[in-house]
C-alpha cells in the first residue's frame, strides 16, 4: 500500500512543471483531496493517524493514503471493496469517518465548511470542559474539608462521576476501542489509569486527571492547528470580489469564483488582485510579497503575469484572468504545502517507531510496579496501584509524538512564506547536512536574460542582412534564453523554417531558404569539424570577456558569429559567500564554454567550475561530488538540468524563470529566483533540526524526572497530566518560534 509516497528514497498519543511561470508548474496535482475522502472529526493527532495507518495497512488495494489533520480528513483511492473494507476497519479503531464530495474543490468546501463549524463550537467546549473542572474542584474541596461520612462520600463520587463524563467521554470511547484491539495508546492509558483511581477511591483524583487532561488537549489541539494553518491564512489575501468588463464594454463587480477564465479584470491602485492573470493594459509597481516573499515590489507592464492576492501599487492595471479562483499560483502552492505536510519527515517516523516500543514498555512496567512492589519494597496494595496509574499517565507518548510534525509543518509554512516551496519535511531536514551545493549558470546565477552584444560575419565580405534573417529565425523558435537574446537583438524579417530541431547541449537546426542551417556553440562547431585555429582565436576574444558564443553554420562552413552577455544577478554572490559561511562548497556546473563559465564564475567568487557538459554529463558530475564530498545538491532551471536536479540529494529549481520540467524534478523550489534563498533554507534546515532535539530532549526529560518521582516520591495522578501536557504545550510553542520571523535565518 502506497502511503504518502515519497519522490526519492528517504532515510527512512492524542494531541490535540511546460510553462515557465510558477502559476502553470506548482502543484498541479489535486492534492490531499484524490479519490474517496472522509472527513474524521475525533483524528484530532499524529498518533491518531498512525492508528488508522495501521488499522489499514492489512488492507489489500489501497493505491494512496493521504491525511490533512488540519481538516481532520483523510483521502483514499482504491477500488470498492478495499475503500469499503478500509470504512469499517476505521470504525473499528473507533474512529467516525464521514465521506465527503468526490470532487476536489467541494471535497475542499465541505471539508472547510466542518472545520468551520467545529471551531464555531469552541466556545461550547470551553463551557462544558469549564464545567467538568470545576465539579472536579469541588470534588477536591470536599476531600479536603468535609468530614468523613458517607453522604460526603456519596456526594464526591458523583461530582467526579458528572466531571468524568463531562470532561472523557470521547476520550473514554476511544480508549474502549483502542484496548478491545490491543493498541495501547493515550486514549487507553487515560481510561485504564481514571477508571482505576475511580475504582480504588480516588475519586476526586480521577475527576481532575481527566478534566486537566481534556482541557490541556483542547488548548494544544488550537496550538498545534496554528502551526498547521499558518500558510492558509494567506488565503484570506484575495479579495472576494473582482471588477469585470462586460461584453458592452462596462464592467460590474463579481463575485472571484464565478469569474470565468479569460475574462478581464480591472484592479485600482491599492487594492489586492483578485485572480491569476496577465496585465492587458496599465504599467505599474506590484508587491508580490505574499507570493514570493520579495519585499520590494515588482515592475509591471502588458504581458507580465500577476498573481492573487498581491497588491497592485500605484497605476490601475487591467488583467485577463489565467486561472479560476480555485487554481490560483496560491492555492497551488498551500495544496503544494499540505501535501509536504502528509508526508511524515525521517525524526518523526523514528519518534514514532520509538513510541510504538515505549508505550507498551511502561505499561509493562506499571504492571511490575502493581504487582512486585508490595513485596520488594513493603508498599500496601493501593499505594503500588495508584503509584502505577500515576506512571500510566506520565508515560503518554503525546509530547513526544507532537514534537516533530509541528516543528517541520511549522518550518515548512516559515519556507512558503519567504518564497520557498518545500515539496516534503524529508527535504527540510536533509538540507541541515549537504556538503555542496552544484549550480547551474544561465538563469541560476545569471539574470538568464542575456543581450545580443555582436553579429560578425565570418567573411568581411559578406552580406550581413540575410545571415541576421536566417540566424533570426532559427533562434526565435528556441526557448533558449541565447536564443531569446538573439531573436530580440536581430531587428530583421523573420523567416520561415522547416524540419526544425533543438539539439540539446548544442543548439539548433532548421532548413531556412531551402538551406540546412545551424545556431551551434562552440562544441557543436568542433564535433562538425568546421573549427579553425583563426576563429578559435576570436571565439577566445570574447569568451574571456564572458561572452556566450553562437555560430551560423551551414553543411561546410561557420557563417556568422553570435555573441551573448548574460549579467550575474545581484544576489548571486552574497548567496555563494553564505554557502562558503556555511560550510558548503558551491559547485559550477554548466552547458557554456569553461571560459564563459570561468568570467562568471570569478565574478560569482566561485573556485570550482565544470564545463561545458551536455546533461548526462551533468549527472555525472553530481555522482562524483556526492562521492567526494557527501550530501550533494543541484540547482538549476532549465530542461537539461532536471536529470541532474533529480539524481542530487537534494534539487532546487528557479520558479520564476524555471521550465515545467525542472521544476517536477526539483525537491524545492525557489518562488522568486533569488538564490540567497538556497543558504536560508539550509540555515531553516538546521535550525529547524536544532528545534526537534530540543523538543525530544524536552518530552523526554520531563517524563524521566516525574517516572522518578511516581515511583520514588510523591507525585500525583493531576501532577503528572500536568507534567506531561505541560510538556505537550511546550515543545508545541518551542516549535511555533519557526513561525515569529519574515527571515529564515536563525
Amino acid at each position: 500500500m502506497n502511503q504518502d509516497h515519497h519522490p526519492k528514497s528517504e532515510p527512512g498519543s492524542c494531541c490535540s512543471k511546460a510553462s515557465a511561470s510558477p502559476a502553470h508548474d506548482i502543484a498541479t496535482s489535486a492534492g490531499i483531496f484524490d479519490g474517496t475522502v472522509w472527513r474524521i472529526a475525533n483524528m484530532d493527532c499524529a498518533s491518531e493517524e498512525s492508528e488508522i495507518r495501521n488499522a489499514l495497512a492489512p488492507i489489500a488495494g489501497i493505491g494512496s493514503l493521504r491525511f490533512d489533520l488540519g481538516r481532520r480528513t483523510l483521502a483514499l483511492s482504491g477500488d470498492a471493496a478495499s475503500i469499503a473494507a478500509a470504512e469499517v476497519a476505521i470504525k473499528k479503531a473507533g474512529f467516525e469517518p464521514l465521506q465527503l464530495a468526490a470532487a476536489d474543490a467541494q471535497a475542499r468546501q465541505d471539508a472547510n465548511a466542518h472545520a468551520a463549524d467545529e471551531y464555531g463550537s469552541l466556545s461550547s467546549g470551553m463551557a462544558r470542559l469549564g464545567l467538568a473542572l470545576a465539579l472536579a474542584i469541588a470534588a477536591e474541596l470536599l476531600e479536603f474539608f468535609a468530614p468523613a461520612a458517607l453522604s460526603f462520600d456519596i456526594a464526591k463520587m458523583a461530582l467526579a462521576a458528572f466531571a468524568i463524563w463531562l470532561a472523557g467521554f470521547g476520550t473514554y470511547k476511544k480508549g474502549l476501542y483502542a484496548l478491545r484491539a490491543r493498541r495501547l495508546n493515550i486514549n487507553a492509558l487515560m481510561t485504564v489509569a481514571v477508571t482505576g483511581a475511580f475504582l480504588i477511591g480516588q475519586w476526586p483524583e480521577a475527576a481532575m486527571v481527566m478534566a486537566l487532561y481534556a482541557f490541556a488537549e483542547l488548548i494544544e489541539a488550537r496550538a498545534v492547528d496554528r502551526a498547521r494553518n499558518a500558510i492558509k491564512s494567506l488565503m484570506a489575501l484575495a479579495p472576494e470580489d473582482a471588477e469585470v468588463q462586460q461584453a458592452d464594454g462596462s464592467w460590474q463587480r463579481l463575485a472571484a469564483r464565478s469569474v470565468p477564465v479569460g475574462s478581464i479584470v480591472r484592479v485600482r491602485p491599492g487594492e489586492r488582485i483578485p485572480l491569476d492573470g496577465v496585465v492587458s493594459a496599465g504599467q505599474g509597481a506590484v508587491d508580490q510579497s505574499a507570493v514570493t516573499g520579495e519585499s520590494i515590489p515588482v515592475d509591471k507592464e502588458p504581458g507580465d503575469e500577476v498573481f492573487a492576492s498581491t497588491v497592485n501599487q500605484a497605476a490601475a492595471l487591467e488583467i485577463r484572468t489565467t486561472a479560476p479562483a480555485s487554481d490560483t499560483l496560491l492555492a497551488r502552492i498551500i495544496r503544494a504545502v499540505e501535501e509536504a505536510q502528509g508526508s511524515r519527515a525521517p525524526t518523526q517516523r523514528l519518534v514514532d517507531r520509538f513510541a510504538a516500543v515505549y508505550t507498551p514498555t511502561i505499561f509493562v512496567l506499571a504492571l511490575l510496579v502493581a504487582t512486585l512492589t508490595p513485596w520488594l519494597m513493603d508498599w500496601t496494595w493501593m499505594q503500588a496501584v495508584y503509584k502505577a496509574l500515576v506512571l500510566l499517565v506520565i508515560a503518554c507518548p503525546c509530547a513526544l509524538v507532537i514534537s516533530t510534525p509541528v516543528t517541520v509543518v511549522s518550518g515548512l509554512a516559515a519556507a512558503a512564506r519567504r518564497g520557498v516551496l518545500i515539496k516534503g519535511g524529508a527535504y527540510l531536514e536533509e538540507a541541515r547536512k549537504l556538503k555542496v551545493v552544484a549550480l547551474d549558470k544561465t538563469g541560476t546565477l545569471t539574470e538568464g536574460r542575456p543581450r545580443l552584444v555582436v553579429f560578425e560575419p565570418v567573411a568581411a565580405s559578406a552580406d550581413v542582412a540575410p545571415l541576421q534573417s536566417w540566424a533570426k529565425a532559427l533562434a526565435s523558435r528556441s526557448d533558449h534564453p541565447v536564443s531569446k537574446a538573439i531573436a530580440a537583438g536581430l531587428e530583421v524579417h523573420e523567416l520561415a523554417v522547416d524540419a526544425f530541431a533543438a539539439q540539446p547541449g548544442r543548439g539548433v537546426q532548421g532548413l531556412v531558404d531551402q538551406r540546412a542551417l545551424k545556431l551551434a556553440n562552440h562544441r557543436w562547431v568542433e564535433e562538425l569539424g568546421l573549427c579553425s585555429a583563426a576563429l578559435e582565436a576570436r571565439l577566445k576574444q570574447h569568451e574571456l570577456q564572458g561572452r556566450s558564443v553562437t555560430l551560423l553554420v551551414s553543411d561546410d562552413q561557420v557563417l556568422a558569429l553570435i555573441a551573448v552577455a548574460d549579467r550575474i544577478k545581484p544576489s548571486s554572490r552574497r548567496a555563494v559567500e553564505r554557502l562558503r559561511e556555511l560550510g558548503v562548497l558551491p559547485v559550477m556546473l554548466t552547458g557554456d564554454n569553461l571560459l564563459t563559465a570561468e568570467a562568471v564564475g570569478k565574478e560569482a567568487g566561485i573556485s570550482e567550475i565544470r564545463g561545458p557538459l551536455l546533461p548526462d554529463e551533468k549527472l555525472k558530475a553530481i555522482d562524483e561530488l556526492r562521492a567526494g564530498y557527501g550530501l550533494s545538491a543541484m540547482t538549476g532551471d532549465g530542461i537539461n538540468d532536471a536529470p541532474a536536479l533529480a539524481r542530487s540529494d537534494i534539487g532546487f529549481a528557479m520558479g520564476g524563470a524555471g521550465t515545467h520540467t525542472a521544476m517536477e524534478a526539483a525537491d524545492i523550489v525557489i518562488m522568486n529566483d533569488d538564490l540567497q534563498r538556497v543558504p536560508e533554507t539550509i540555515e531553516l534546515s538546521r535550525r529547524t533540526h536544532s528545534i526537534l532535539l530540543q523538543n525530544i530532549s524536552l518530552a523526554l526529560g520531563i517524563k524521566a524526572v516525574f517516572l522518578v518521582l511516581a515511583v520514588f516520591g510523591n507525585a500525583t495522578m493531576w501532577m503528572a497530566v500536568f507534567a506531561d501536557m505541560g510538556a505537550s504545550l511546550l515543545v508545541v510553542g518551542n516549535g511555533l518560534r519557526l513561525l515569529r520571523s519574515r527571515s529564515a535565518n536563525p
